[in-house]
């Protein structure tokens, strides 16, 4: 897939915690792992519109279209 998530890039930018992130936006642990590692097949608007809140960040500092980019 050419869609890279970052997210862990952001959470080291921010000094937080995947456990942290994950209660400020409202999700399991596990589903937040699952987007984190890419297995994910879709992403809620609203779930994405939390994360950014909780990261201060943009959606584009969390997806990165990267053409040649293989996750298995």
């Amino acid at each position: 897939m050419a869609i890279v998530i970052n997210i862990d890039v952001m959470l080291a930018r921010r000094k937080m915690s995947s456990g942290e992130l994950a209660d400020k936006v409202g999700i399991t642990p596990a589903n937040l792992s699952i987007l984190k590692c890419g297995k994910a097949k879709a992403v809620k608007i609203s779930t994405l519109d939390s994360i950014c809140r909780a990261l201060e960040c943009e959606p584009g500092d969390i997806l990165e279209y990267r053409p040649d980019a293989s996750i298995d």
